[in-house]
C-alpha cells in the first residue's frame, strides 16, 4: 500500500506537537527516523503495583494512519489482565473507539492510565482478572514481583572521577621520605652556599701531601730514596769512603789508552779514574 501525503503530514505534525507537550517521565518518538515505527518508555505510576518499573512499548503506524488505529505491543513483560504474555494490549481506543482525532500521545497516556486502573470487565487474560477480583493481595504481590524481575531498570553507573582530582595512592612512608629529603636539601644549600651537585672524579681523589727529602743531608753510608712532587727519582747508592780504592797509579797507563772505566772483578769495589 502506498503512503499518501496526508499520512506523512499528519505524522510530522504529531512529532512537532510532542515537543510542546509535557510528557513528564514518559518518552516517545520515532525509531531511527522511521515515521511508521515508534517506541515509548512508560514508567510505572506511583502508588500502583508497577511503581519502580519502566515498560517499553512499540507502536506501529499503518500507511493509512490516522484512519486506522496503531498497533501497540509491550516489549517488557508485565503481569496485567489487559496485556497478554506476548505484549498485545486490549484497550477500547485501539479497537472500536478509535478516531482519527486521537493521536499517538493520547494512546500513550491511555496505556499509562491502564497500569493504574485495569479493566476487569474486558480482560485479555481472564485468570488474572479473576485473581484481581477474588485474591487482590495475591494479584498485587505477583504484579510487584514481575515488575522487580522484568521492568526494574539497572542502577546507573557511578560517575568516573576526573583525572585532575584523582589522588595518588602513595604510601605515607614515601611522602614522609620525600618531604624529609626536600628539607635536607634546602638546609644543605643554605648552610654551604652551594647546590647539591653530584660528586665528580676530582672530588673522590684524596689529597696527597708531597714529601721531599734532601739527599745531600743524608747520613753517609745509608741508602736513601728521594721523593718530590714531580715523582720518585732514581735510587742512588752511597758508600763509605773506606770502600773506595784509589788505583789511579796502577791503571794510569790503561786509562790513557781506552779513556773508559775499567771493570773490576769484585763487583763491590769501585775504581775511580782520574783524567
Amino acid at each position: 500500500m502506498t503512503t499518501s501525503g496526508t499520512t506523512l503530514k499528519r505524522i510530522q505534525r504529531e512529532i512537532s506537537d510532542l515537543k510542546k507537550e509535557d510528557l513528564g517521565d514518559i518518552s516517545v518518538g520515532p525509531v531511527n527516523d522511521n515515521p511508521f515505527l515508534w517506541r515509548a518508555r512508560i514508567p510505572g505510576p506511583q502508588g500502583s503495583v508497577y511503581e519502580g518499573g519502566v515498560f517499553e512499548v512499540e507502536i506501529a503506524l499503518g500507511h493509512d494512519y490516522p484512519f486506522s488505529a496503531p498497533k501497540v505491543l509491550f516489549q517488557t513483560r508485565i503481569y496485567h489482565m489487559n496485556i497478554s504474555d506476548k505484549g498485545n494490549v486490549c484497550i477500547d481506543i485501539l479497537k472500536n473507539n478509535w478516531s482519527p482525532a486521537l493521536s499517538i500521545f493520547k494512546v500513550v497516556l491511555s496505556l499509562s492510565s491502564l497500569l493504574t486502573d485495569p479493566n476487569p470487565s474486558d480482560p485479555l487474560v481472564p485468570s488474572i482478572a479473576t485473581e484481581f477480583l477474588r485474591k487482590r493481595a495475591t494479584h498485587d504481590l505477583i504484579a510487584r514481583q514481575w515488575t522487580e524481575l522484568y521492568a526494574k531498570p539497572p542502577p546507573p553507573l557511578p560517575p568516573r572521577p576526573s583525572p585532575s582530582t584523582t589522588p595518588l595512592n602513595l604510601p605515607s612512608s614515601s611522602i614522609n621520605n620525600s618531604s624529609t629529603s626536600t628539607s635536607v636539601n634546602r638546609t644543605s644549600v643554605k648552610g654551604k652556599g652551594r647546590a647539591n651537585a653530584p660528586a665528580t672524579d676530582a672530588d673522590r681523589i684524596p689529597e696527597v701531601q708531597a714529601i721531599g727529602i734532601d739527599i745531600d743531608s743524608t747520613i753517609e753510608g745509608v741508602e736513601v730514596t728521594s721523593y718530590s712532587t714531580r715523582g720518585p727519582k732514581r735510587r742512588k747508592d752511597v758508600y763509605s769512603t773506606e770502600d773506595v780504592i784509589d788505583l789511579s797509579e796502577e791503571v794510569e797507563s790503561s786509562s790513557t789508552r781506552s779513556g773508559k772505566r775499567r771493570r773490576v772483578e769484585n763487583p763491590g769495589d769501585v775504581i775511580v779514574i782520574e783524567d
